[in-house]
């Protein structure tokens, strides 16, 4: 079995001695606490004073800060990304210097089966994200080195294939440059054709090959690489492309760099290696101008019942609600005051889109029940006290 993992950057040099075992690494950033009493705290202490300060503070360079409505984003994006490279069988490599969101086969492994699932993966997880049309393309810079230096193809049989660098398609154009004389009257030529047709199958089998294309004209210019290289990008529709004038480029990028390991390694192992890279940095950036575009709002907490009272001196009650909620695994929020109005309660369920509030008064007490309200649909349903925490899982599953 290959072994699978994520790397940054193809950075294989300082990871040399983790290539015998499954390489791989995802690092993320810390996620932030969110509460409204945190909020109105922090939103009162940037407040501007009067009386100049002796110090500024500066965001360190080469970082940035991210709000709570793009921390969602971005753990949603990197959620994707790692559960796909798990279900791929990926391991984890601990390289704390990078963040990480590639994804590298390493090791002796039958021809085009890894370049084919890493094909697979791209396509997994740029669908999953549901950014729209893309498309795959591999380049005709690595075919020509496969051919040339690889297969010891003669340069001007090469570069007959250079006929064909305006043209683009799937498994139909290998099979076109098949019946070009001159081409098969090379056997390493037809090796090399052979190997992309039999990629093109194995991408047929994994129901993608129509999201990949052999396009002859792109080139990619990381020297390292040695064999088929594949870029993935987003194909705009005439209303995207009057909508969004960002220019992100490539989404995401692979390849293969069979050579780069060997380059480390004293005694000149040779690791033969396959990987891609996801541009979540760019994805992000897709995905966040959008979200401005249409004006789509973010849910940027978890919470799924708030313990609310309508009345005076009920801090004591709500405390015992909730320290229940929380026993049973159930995410839960109050408002951080002994007597806060229920309209403002309310109101806060409804702008952090809470589906449930648990609302407990002196009548409540009284006849022991509990009033569980839907936000959405603002109904009121009483139930017994012991019977809380059952209905919410029953209501939350």
């Amino acid at each position: 079995m290959p072994q699978l993992g994520f790397l940054h950057g193809r950075a294989w040099a300082a990871l040399l001695g983790q290539l015998r075992r499954p390489p791989g690494a995802v690092c993320i950033g810390a996620v932030h606490s969110h509460s409204q009493a945190a909020e109105a705290t922090l939103a009162s202490q940037l407040k501007p004073h009067k009386e100049k300060s002796n110090f500024i503070i500066k965001t360190p360079k080469g970082t940035r800060d991210f709000s709570p409505q793009q921390m969602v984003v971005r753990e949603k994006i990197l959620d994707m990304v790692i559960s796909c490279f798990k279900r791929h069988g990926a391991k984890r490599l601990d390289t704390p210097a990078f963040e990480l969101k590639d994804f590298d086969i390493a090791g002796h492994f039958d021809p085009m089966i890894p370049d084919a699932e890493c094909l697979k993966i791209m396509c997994e997880i740029l669908s999953g994200l549901q950014l729209g049309d893309f498309l795959i393309k591999m380049s005709w810079k690595d075919v020509r080195h496969e051919m040339v230096a690889k297969k010891g193809l003669a340069p001007e049989v090469a570069d007959r294939i250079g006929d064909y660098v305006q043209c683009h398609g799937g498994v139909s154009l290998v099979e076109h440059m098949f019946q070009d004389p001159e081409l098969c009257q090379n056997k390493q030529a037809l090796e090399g054709l052979g190997d992309l047709k039999l990629l093109f199958d194995y991408l047929t089998l994994f129901g993608i090959a129509e999201k990949v294309s052999f396009d002859l004209s792109l080139a990619r210019g990381l020297d390292y690489y040695t064999g088929v290289i594949y870029e993935a990008v987003l194909l705009q529709t005439p209303a995207q492309a009057e909508e969004e004038t960002l220019n992100v480029g490539s989404v995401a990028a692979g390849g293969r760099y069979d050579g780069l390991v060997g380059m480390f390694d004293p005694r000149g192992h040779k690791v033969p290696c396959v990987g891609l890279s996801i541009g979540v940095e760019r994805i992000f950036s897709i995905v966040e101008q959008r979200m401005k575009t249409f004006g789509q709002k973010i849910r940027t907490i978890e919470t799924q019942v708030f313990v609310a009272t309508p009345q005076k001196n009920f801090l004591r009650e709500r405390l015992k609600l909730i320290a229940e909620l929380w026993d049973a695994g159930i995410k839960a929020e109050l408002m951080y005051k002994n007597n806060p109005k229920l309209l403002t309660q309310l109101h806060y369920c409804e702008d952090m889109a809470i589906p449930l509030v648990v609302i407990i008064g002196e009548q409540e007490l009284k006849e022991g029940f509990i009033k569980l309200r839907s936000v959405a649909s603002r109904e009121e349903v009483a139930i017994k006290r012991e019977n809380l925490v059952a209905e919410v899982q029953r209501r939350l599953s």
